[in-house]
Formats: C-alpha cells, sequence, structure tokens
C-alpha cells in the first residue's frame, strides 16, 4: 500500500486486530473502551447491526478519545453520514457497494469494503479503494483464497483484512502472511461478553491477541 494510505489505517495495521464489536446498550460503551484500552488494544469497530452503535460510537469518540473507533456493518450512505457524525474515524462493510463507497469519500470517511471474487477487488480498484475486508474469510477459503487473490493484486497495493472464522487458533497463521494488513477480531468482545459484564474477559482477550501480534510480526 502507497503513502496516500490513510493515517488511519496505518494505525489498524499497526495493532493487526481490530476487535468487531455489536453492542446493544449504551451503559456498556465506556467501561468496553476501557477494557480495550487495558489490554493494549485501543481499536475497534462497532457494527451498526444494533439500535445503539451511532450513539456508543459518539460516547465512546467523546469520552475515550484514545481509542480508535470505527462503524462497521455500513450498508446505506445514510450509515456513512451517521458514522461520519457520530465521530468514527473509519468505516468497513461486508460487500461493495459502489454507492456507499462514494459517500464515504465525499464526506471524508476512510472506507473499508468487503470483497470475495477478483471483479469485486478490480471495482474496488475503480474506486481507488486497496485496503479490503475479505468476508466471511473462513468460508470462503481463508488464507489459501486469499493468497490466491493477492497474487495477481499486491503490485496493485491490494491488501486485505480477513473477518469471519479467524480465531485464536488461527489468528497466527494469518499473520504470517504479507497479503494481511490487519484481521477482524469478532471473539475479542462477544455480545454475551458485553451483556454480561466481563471486562476482564475482554482485556485477557485483547492481550492474549496482543502476544500473538508481537510474536508474528514483532513490535509494534
Amino acid at each position: 500500500m502507497g503513502a496516500d494510505v490513510p493515517a488511519v489505517f496505518r494505525t489498524l495495521m499497526t495493532h493487526v486486530v481490530v476487535p468487531v464489536i455489536a453492542i446493544d446498550s449504551v451503559d456498556a460503551a465506556l467501561p468496553l473502551a476501557d477494557a480495550l484500552i487495558a489490554g493494549g488494544l485501543p481499536v475497534a469497530e462497532i457494527t451498526f447491526r444494533t439500535a445503539a452503535a451511532a450513539e456508543v460510537i459518539a460516547r465512546i469518540a467523546k469520552d475515550r478519545p484514545s481509542l480508535v473507533l470505527g462503524a462497521g456493518t455500513v450498508l446505506s450512505a445514510e450509515n456513512v453520514r451517521r458514522a461520519k457524525e457520530a465521530g468514527a474515524a473509519f468505516g468497513v462493510a461486508p460487500g461493495l457497494n459502489p454507492e456507499v463507497v462514494k459517500e464515504a469519500a465525499r464526506v471524508g470517511l476512510p472506507f473499508i469494503p468487503g470483497v470475495i471474487t477478483p471483479t469485486e477487488i478490480e471495482q474496488a480498484l475503480s474506486l481507488g479503494v486497496t485496503l479490503l475486508k475479505f468476508f466471511p474469510s473462513e468460508a470462503f477459503g481463508g488464507l489459501a483464497t486469499i493468497k490466491a487473490l493477492s497474487a495477481p493484486y499486491a503490485h496493485a497495493g491490494v491488501r486485505f483484512m480477513p473477518t469471519g472464522g479467524v480465531t485464536t487458533a488461527n489468528l497466527a497463521l494469518y499473520l504470517a502472511s504479507e497479503a494481511v494488513a490487519c484481521v477482524g477480531g469478532t471473539w475479542i468482545a462477544s455480545r454475551d461478553a458485553i451483556a454480561q459484564r466481563k471486562w476482564d474477559q475482554v482485556t485477557a482477550s485483547c492481550r492474549a491477541a496482543v502476544e500473538t501480534v508481537r510474536a508474528a510480526r514483532g513490535p509494534r
């Protein structure tokens, strides 16, 4: 990826593991942020799968500005605008909708659309996007498919953020590939763990992920 990569993407690639989080309660926003920060992973993608998402993003962005915060499951231009207004620093989608990517560019929200096929990768390139979510990763061949897709597109700056099926068991394998810029970690803070306020568990998951990243890629 070239020098024109948004600074927030470089931050994601520094931390490597990006917790992907569905959260139902705004009251849990700050304790969640504190658990992530305490675990050494001050980054999160809050998905628009819940009604609380935009308010959670706004609360964390205001009160825990050290946490690099993105909006996930951004499916429409309206979602893009809500994410930007709430204070998200980046957006992520499971698929590639050109109108959503264009709206993100218009409002200045660095965006990571999802792809699976070469055709989608080329469509992303035509829109000026090179950091791409590969989703659902394990269901579509995981690292083997990522390596195969990377071969004809790496020279164009394409790198991937695999999400979906990435776990503690296979994380190190993903990190061994240069095609992988970062990964989406749904295991870091599960919906149930948040609902049950298991903040120590979230912090421990962050610390374990940080250690795996350090072992695979060296100090950040």
